[in-house]
């Protein structure tokens, strides 16, 4: 039974939850501090972690950011702005999807087994098959280690979250190709009938950020407008 964090200080938004995903089959805890739930996260395993954005004592964005110090568990943020420079923000910091208040429950329930069912196929894809421990692959800059879920760039790790490597393992793939947001989204687990096919566009800037920390004027990533993202390897 997948276990859910709710992390809500209003009550009655944190039992509407906490009903809906009962329902669903999912066992939930509640807290309504940011500081409990990062002490609940190092002692407890959680499948998932639904995100209040405005927590009395810690934003729920510098939340996020301490989690992912420790932890790859897919965060879903909860807020009353809906502003794109929060979603993408959001994005940004490791968090797998933002749902803006008011919304419906069982929309986030949905939400919730989505994400879920992407992060069991993702972890059966990465342990099902029969692979060495060094198994990788280069793309010019790049150095792709699929055993170990890992990419350098210019020799250096890359610190990525799942979808991130996802995003530039299929990038990489296939050198100057134009995927779309939507093939994208499919190839790291997404579903674009859910309205998550925006969400590239953050975890793209996450990515170059990334890559400009280490060669600040290599642009490997090529935006083409209206289409989508191609790596260019000439570019690297």
């Amino acid at each position: 039974m997948p276990h859910i964090l709710i992390v809500e200080d209003e009550a009655a938004i944190a039992d509407t939850l906490v009903y809906a995903l009962q329902l669903e089959g999912f066992s939930t805890a509640w807290l309504g501090l940011a500081g409990e739930a990062l002490s609940y996260l190092e002692q407890q395993q959680v499948d998932l972690v639904i995100l209040d954005v405005g927590l009395p004592d810690l934003s729920g964005f510098e939340a996020c950011r301490q989690i992912r110090r420790f932890s790859d568990v897919p965060i879903i943020f909860l807020t009353a702005r809906g502003d794109e420079v929060d979603r993408i923000v959001g994005l940004e910091i490791g968090a797998d999807d933002y749902v803006v208040k008011p919304f419906s429950p069982r929309e986030v329930a949905a939400r919730v087994r989505v994400i879920l069912k992407r992060v069991a196929s993702q972890t059966s894809q990465s342990f099902g098959a029969d692979e060495p421990d060094n198994a990788s692959g280069d793309q010019g800059a790049f150095k792709v280690d699929e055993a170990r879920l890992q990419i350098h760039y210019h020799d250096q790790l890359l610190n990525l979250t799942r979808y991130e490597f996802r995003l530039l393992q299929t990038l990489l793939s296939q050198p100057d190709r134009v995927f779309s947001r939507e093939q994208l989204l499919t190839a790291v687990g997404g579903s674009s009938e859910a309205g998550y096919d925006r969400s590239i566009d953050g975890h793209i800037k996450s990515l170059r950020a990334k890559l400009r920390s280490i060669a600040a004027d290599a642009e490997p990533i090529q935006t083409h407008r209206g289409l989508g993202y191609s790596y260019c390897k000439a570019q690297g």
